[in-house]
């Protein structure tokens, strides 16, 4: 589990590819202090485990799944990466719920500058804005934040200085991909509610949602 407040950035030392898999070496600082074989660490917003480590570095596979699924594939050395460590049961609770498991990925179709912050849109599938609220939360490669605007297959996110300036998301802009994690509890939600719909028994369904004002 993790709370989407970025640790620290990282740096892609090496990439070795093997069909569909990778084994990333990436230099940390930070989250090693303290690190063990087994751990996991989200990798903009992915969840792996550390396979190798060194007080410099930790190497992880990531296997074919995942490489379809997400936007690690795009990493090559040099690349940076946010990096956050599973959180810690003494631990504040920053972001939201995270678990590190993207639910797909989304291109940046817009970014304006708007006073002291900056605005993306994201263009991603209509089926996962479904699960999705107005001033909800979303993971954005890893970064929890809030949505504030939202269209059938459109988010937009109202970025600060400081996530700008300690993510990798300030670097990123039209064209670029990045990976999604939808909110855990709609997800969650939006399961229920699907089976439930199918229920001959039940008067609870996606339109009675939107008719109570959960929608």
């Amino acid at each position: 589990m993790f709370t989407g407040i970025i640790e620290e950035i990282g740096t892609v030392l090496s990439v070795k590819s093997s069909k569909d898999a990778i084994v990333f070496s990436i230099g940390a600082k930070t989250i090693l202090h303290d690190v063990a074989l087994g751990d996991s660490i989200a990798v903009n917003g992915v969840c792996l485990t550390v396979t190798e480590y060194t007080d410099q570095a930790f190497s992880v596979d990531v296997m074919p799944e995942t490489v379809r699924s997400t936007s690690l594939a795009q990493l090559k050395q040099g690349s940076a990466v946010n990096l956050e460590r599973a959180m810690a049961a003494n631990g504040r609770f920053g972001g939201h719920f995270v678990s590190g498991h993207v639910d797909g990925i989304a291109k940046i179709v817009k970014k304006q500058q708007v006073s002291n912050a900056v605005y993306y849109e994201l263009q991603l599938p209509e089926e996962l804005t479904d699960t999705l609220i107005h001033k909800g939360s979303i993971t954005i490669d890893g970064i929890s934040l809030t949505i504030f605007g939202l269209e059938k297959d459109k988010v937009v996110i109202s970025i600060i200085p400081h996530t700008l300036q300690e993510t990798i998301l300030g670097s990123k802009g039209v064209g670029d991909i990045v990976n999604i994690e939808c909110d855990m509890i709609g997800k969650y939600i939006k399961k229920f509610v699907t089976h439930q719909a199918t229920q001959t028994n039940s008067s609870i369904s996606q339109s009675f949602l939107k008719e109570n004002g959960f929608a």
